[in-house]
């Protein structure tokens, strides 16, 4: 809903942090969209990358940093995060993710819950080289609200953290979640085909509202219309390959399309269903089986979807495994190569960059190094494959938020004065 000043409300008063020219040279690169270039060289300058290539390109004018047996990778993407929403430490005074009050929830914005604060976010940043992530309502409803995809850097407002030109996603969930929350209580839904029901009446009213006069404001029917005219993307909770397929058909009886599965432990068995309906499976390498629904999976999920040329991305849901994509990134390609899938180490840094941007409408502006996108970098001490390596450097927007050789690092409000302030072990 665009007001009369022509702005989104809420919107985002991002900007960048100061940087300067800065030249990469000597590291082998994983530009994200799937090339390695070894003795490589990456040019940043006013926020921006200005070029990408081998040894030969000129750095003059430009701060050299030697990369010398060291990576270089996009600034590593969570698509399905928590923090702020659900910050440290962890107190039920901080518990702002679910609004389990009623199965359809569309009205709620995440992004009115999220605590700048969180020594979460720092973390992310110092440990696994986030520089951007979705925030998403939690999985107790089946219309959770909207997420909104933050840049990884401090700020006193969610405003000055807000991701410009990012677009709204539509948390949605599937399976046990929403009935047993509500079963719990008595009330529908307390079954798959209440789920089920509940969403497509759901949806039909907001058809009627979409194509009806949308002047007389309705939060949940707004967002609900957003979605129907494809400006806010559907991100979907769900677990089980039949759910998945179920709410594809529900998706297009209904006129809109599902941008994600999250968590898709089952997606290995539909890959070429999800292919050809162009949906991503947001996914851990290796969760499974701590409810029913996610007992059939397996850690050759990644690399099943991979060989039937669907789109993996790896997420976190986690304040911790956030500090890790790349490592997890890296369990799911081994799971792979067990069974015989050899996945290049290029295209697997791609599960944690590009292919989360895509998912979240923001490739054109992140995820990959090319000419013109996001001076969002990250340099590691070695292979960021290996269990071994750590981010030494990030840069988001082409200024320098971290550097382990020097300790410069943020600390959030909340840690200033605290015994171990911006410790990341």
């Amino acid at each position: 809903m665009v007001g009369e000043d022509g702005r989104q409300p809420y919107s985002s008063s991002y900007r960048a942090y100061p940087g300067r020219p800065t030249a990469l040279v000597g590291a082998t690169v994983y530009d994200g969209a799937g090339r390695r270039i070894d003795n490589g060289t990456v040019l940043l300058r006013d926020g921006k990358i200005v070029a990408v290539g081998d040894a030969s390109l000129s750095t003059a004018g430009y701060d050299r940093v030697d990369g010398t047996g060291k990576f270089v990778t996009p600034g590593i993407i969570d698509i399905h995060s928590h923090l702020g929403n659900y910050p440290t430490p962890s107190v039920d005074a901080h518990a702002d993710g679910n609004e389990a009050t009623d199965p359809t929830t569309p009205a709620v914005w995440a992004e009115h819950s999220v605590w700048p604060q969180d020594p979460g976010f720092t973390r992310a940043l110092a440990n696994g080289g986030i520089t951007a992530l979705q925030i998403l309502p939690g999985s107790a409803n089946l219309f959770g609200g909207r997420s909104v995809t933050l840049k990884n850097v401090p700020g006193r407002t969610v405003q000055e953290m807000k991701f410009p030109g990012a677009p709204h996603g539509l948390k949605m969930a599937c399976g046990e979640n929403p009935k047993r929350v509500y079963g719990s209580r008595g009330r529908i839904p307390s079954t798959r085909m209440g789920n089920m029901a509940v969403n497509r009446q759901t949806w039909l009213d907001a058809r009627e509202y979409a194509n009806g006069d949308r002047k007389k404001r309705n939060l949940a029917n707004e967002t609900l219309a957003g979605v129907l005219d494809g400006e806010i993307l559907v991100h979907n909770h769900c677990y089980r390959a039949d759910e998945m397929a179920l709410v594809l058909d529900m998706a297009k009886e209904m006129g809109y399309k599902v941008t994600a599965f999250h968590h898709a432990v089952e997606a290995y068995k539909i890959g070429d269903l999800l292919r050809e309906n162009g949906v991503c499976s947001a996914i851990w390498a290796d969760w499974y089986g701590f409810k029913m629904e996610s007992y059939d999976g397996i850690p050759e999920n990644a690399a099943l979807l991979r060989q039937a040329d669907a789109c993996v991305v790896i997420h976190s849901d986690d304040e911790n495994g956030i500090q890790r994509l790349n490592q997890e990134a890296a369990k799911a390609q081994a799971a792979g190569r067990r069974m015989g899938i050899d996945i290049l180490d290029a295209e697997v840094i791609g599960w944690i960059t590009l292919n989360a941007a895509r998912a979240m409408g923001i490739a054109e502006m992140t995820g990959s190094l090319e000419a013109g996108k996001m001076a969002d970098v990250v340099l590691w001490n070695g292979n960021p494959l290996s269990v071994y390596s750590r981010p030494e450097k990030v840069w988001i927007d082409g200024a320098l938020m971290f550097d382990a050789v020097t300790n410069r690092r943020p600390v959030s409000d909340f840690e200033l004065g605290q015994p171990g302030q911006g410790d990341v072990k």
